[in-house]
């Protein structure tokens, strides 16, 4: 099942199926891209956490499910072809849920145990991603001729780098947190137990920034890689408007003494 929680700005989806390791069947799959497209309409929330229950972030597509044949209408649901933009105006689901979502906010994973097979996916499918010391990922998938097709190949090599996408997509091996993090895979590593404290503190943090700017930043970074340089600097030209409604605010609260000195407390 998928469980869905509001933590004051923060909202945590959490993957609870632990007798599988969180694996995903369709009905998951499902669940997830609703609770994502639920996230990104709520304006009461800013960022979102995506987790798994203690013992396992997601060990990826649930194979048993996989092994009675995909009929013909599933791959008709999940069917890409060059019509598709990226745009949410009409949401698609990926076979994993919401890997073909480009939301307005960010999402933090917090993980657990494995993050292997889609499960990876899902992983980097979020903005940033928090790994306990025990957690690892892996292309498990690589040993049962299941490809990557929640975004794996294509967001995998832009996180790492050419090279080293392939040698985890190819080899499949499995990569320990502290790889992850020499390699720019994770972007935080806490002591077991903590992933989501971590990942929760982390989010509030982003939260208590303004939040058109950051936003706006962020969603040209994720346009720039299809674009051309001269028109990704345009597009990022976008930003601009959102001095009036955030950067005068903030330019006189440090002309009033925020922030002075490097002290960010009372942003």
């Amino acid at each position: 099942m998928i469980r869905v929680a509001a933590e004051g700005e923060v909202t945590i989806v959490t993957i609870d199926r632990p007798e599988a390791r969180n694996a995903v069947n369709t009905e998951m799959a499902a669940a997830l891209f609703d609770a994502f497209v639920a996230f990104d309409r709520d304006e009461t929330s800013k960022v979102a956490i995506l987790a798994g229950v203690p013992g396992a972030f997601c060990a990826g597509f649930d194979l048993k499910q996989a092994a009675t044949g995909m009929d013909e209408t599933w791959f008709e649901e999940h069917r890409l072809d060059a019509s598709f933009d990226g745009r949410n105006d009409h949401p698609r689901k990926g076979p994993m849920g919401p890997t073909r979502l480009t939301l307005s906010k960010p999402v933090v994973a917090a993980i657990t145990g494995p993050a292997v097979a889609g499960g990876m996916e899902l992983a980097l499918w979020c903005d940033m991603r928090v790994m306990e010391r025990s957690a690892y990922m892996a292309v498990y998938c690589r040993r049962w001729g299941v490809p990557l097709i929640d975004g794996g190949t294509v967001r995998l090599p832009r996180i790492v780098g050419h090279g080293r996408a392939m040698d985890l997509i190819l080899t499949g091996r499995k990569v320990e947190a502290e790889e992850c993090q020499a390699i720019g895979l994770a972007n935080r590593v806490c002591d077991d137990g903590a992933a989501v404290e971590t990942a929760l503190s982390l989010a509030r943090d982003l939260a208590r920034f303004p939040q058109a700017t950051m936003r706006a930043d962020r969603i040209s970074a994720i346009e720039q890689w299809s674009l051309a340089a001269a028109a990704a600097l345009a597009n990022e030209w976008k930003s601009a408007g959102t001095i009036r409604s955030d950067g005068s605010d903030g330019a006189a609260r440090f002309s009033s003494g925020k922030g002075r000195g490097g002290d960010f407390g009372e942003i």
